[in-house]
């Protein structure tokens, strides 16, 4: 039987693969398995069908590799027909809510009297390309900002820097980069992070840093769903606007400090 193919190559889960036709034909989007048993005239399984008008469209259905066929179903004649592969669907946008209007995010009051408003727990790579940069930028917002003492490295209990951190501080936050990841934390720390396991509300705000919302749900499907800020979509300056906000509307302090 005749047909023409396209190799579509590597596509992700959420892409479209746009089809035009001058005349009805068959469609069929195959893996590369699915693929070769099509050629061989052997049963196989495909996305797609009997398409009598377009533009067709085809989502993907999987990440992977995919071939896509045309085919008159063996009857003669000929057709002109070409293939486009788009981007998708964006996902629905959402409204990004203030820190401080954050209901699960808890803060101690300021008459707790602790000595810093905010400690900073991350990889020690990290620190001059982001962590430094907060912390001034929370200082001279006037908040008070502990973090020379969490840098965290291979062998560090992340549990026992989290629990000095909070005997001392009001809030947390934890840098989650591709170099604090490498420090082999578990899933069970990492979710006890942020979360006390008493009231259920949050105490520490992750900031993910180079690293995406995929690689943050495969390494910790959990921690991906806790309100968190992405500094690839929010500036240094504008997260410690955030936190200054937050922090300072739950009391009156100020604090002066140099560097």
């Amino acid at each position: 039987m005749n047909y023409s193919y396209y190799d579509l190559g590597n596509l992700k889960k959420g892409q479209v693969v746009e089809v035009q036709l001058s005349k009805a034909a068959n469609v069929k989007m195959m893996n590369p398995q699915n693929y070769n048993n099509y050629r061989r005239g052997r049963n196989h399984r495909y996305y797609g069908g009997y398409v009598k008008s377009t533009p067709f469209i085809l989502p993907v259905p999987n990440s992977g590799h995919w071939y896509l066929t045309i085919d008159l179903g063996g009857y003669p004649g000929s057709l002109k027909h070409s293939v486009s592969v788009l981007p998708g669907a964006l996902p629905p946008a959402k409204q990004m809510v203030p820190l401080y209007k954050e209901p699960n995010l808890f803060v101690e009051d300021a008459n707790t009297n602790k000595e810093y408003d905010v400690f900073i727990s991350h990889a020690s790579e990290d620190k001059n390309d982001i962590v430094r940069p907060l912390a001034h930028e929370l200082v001279n917002k006037g908040v008070s900002v502990w973090y020379d003492e969490f840098e965290m490295k291979i062998g560090d209990s992340l549990r026992r820097k989290i629990d000095q951190g909070l005997s001392k501080s009001r809030f947390g936050t934890v840098v989650i980069s591709p170099s604090f990841i490498k420090k082999g934390w578990t899933n069970y720390e990492l979710d006890g992070l942020v979360t006390n396991a008493i009231s259920g509300k949050q105490i520490i705000l992750p900031i993910w840093h180079n690293v995406s919302i995929e690689e943050v749900q495969y390494y910790s499907p959990s921690l991906a769903d806790k309100v968190a800020r992405d500094t690839s979509k929010t500036t240094v300056e504008e997260i410690a606007d955030e936190i200054a906000n937050m922090i300072l509307n739950y009391g009156n302090k100020r604090y002066e400090q140099k560097y």
